[in-house]
């Protein structure tokens, strides 16, 4: 497994205490935020300022445009960015304490200072998500440090992943067929809301390449080219790992192993991000 590719499995976990946390929804609801939808995209948007649902829509990539219009701009009505930015902080903080116990250690403060000279040296042209994340202050406490370099690096891999998927022609909805069809998470229907209209138009597309068969399966063709999409995501995620070093590089992926296996108890397998179990 590559460096890249590595170091996601044991970044996420951490990252995504913010989703899957009841510390998270609850420090969402806090502050005036309606439901886990609302408090899901404000807080990942609200590194871009109060932007509209188009912009977010587009950024996102991985959702219908009803789902996003749903949350905004009302959301910002009920709080504004900055303090969804605090809220989403808060609940990162009490999640993390809890799942991880003792985040003053001494591991957990050199695991922040690597991961966050790697997300400091993202490459974060194109990049626009990695790049409203890059910009935010570093918070004082080593875990949550580690939890905001964790959620740039995760955001620098995913805005990669994007124009991978539009590089290759993959939508929103494709890419969700695909990684269904490889037994990567439950069913992204659902947990996106895609109506059966819209499902099976990016299966019939998917059909159509010879990516799909007609009972939805990935065919020889359909793995090749979502193995080829992993690479290339994989390769666009490398920068950080190449300025940070394989020394320094094998030293964090040694540190986050625990950490990543203990704030794993916080998300469901399989999961709508396609996450292993670390």
């Amino acid at each position: 497994m590559d460096d890249a590719r590595r170091l996601w499995t044991l970044l996420e976990p951490l990252h995504a205490v913010t989703y899957f946390a009841p510390e998270a929804r609850e420090a969402a609801d806090a502050v005036g935020l309606r439901g886990f939808w609302m408090g899901y995209v404000a807080q990942r948007a609200a590194p871009l300022g109060a932007v509209g649902p188009d912009a977010v829509w587009a950024c996102f990539h991985g959702f219908h445009r009803e789902r996003i219009t749903r949350a905004l701009p009302d959301a910002w009505g009920f709080a504004d960015p900055a303090t969804c930015l605090a809220a989403r902080l808060d609940g990162a903080d009490r999640a993390l304490r809890r799942l991880l116990g003792d985040v003053e250690g001494p591991a957990v403060a050199e695991a922040a200072d690597l991961a966050w000279a790697a997300a400091a040296a993202a490459d974060t042209q194109g990049r626009v998500l990695a790049a409203a994340n890059q910009g935010l202050p570093r918070p004082d406490a080593p875990h949550l440090a580690l939890w905001q370099a964790a959620t740039t690096l995760r955001e620098h891999r995913g805005d990669g992943h994007v124009a991978v998927l539009v590089t290759h022609g993959v939508g929103p909805v494709s890419a969700h067929r695909l990684k269904t069809a490889a037994g990567e998470s439950g069913s992204l229907q659902e947990s996106r809301r895609l109506d059966d209209a819209v499902w099976a138009s990016a299966g019939e597309g998917l059909l159509a390449r010879g990516w799909l068969d007609g009972d939805g399966a990935l065919t020889d063709a359909g793995r090749e080219a979502r193995d080829a999409i992993e690479r290339d995501t994989d390769r666009v995620a490398a920068g950080p790992w190449r300025a940070l070093g394989g020394t320094a590089t094998d030293r964090l992926a040694e540190l986050l192993r625990p950490l990543a296996l203990s704030a794993a108890d916080a998300l469901p397998f399989p999961n709508p991000i396609g996450l292993p179990r670390p």
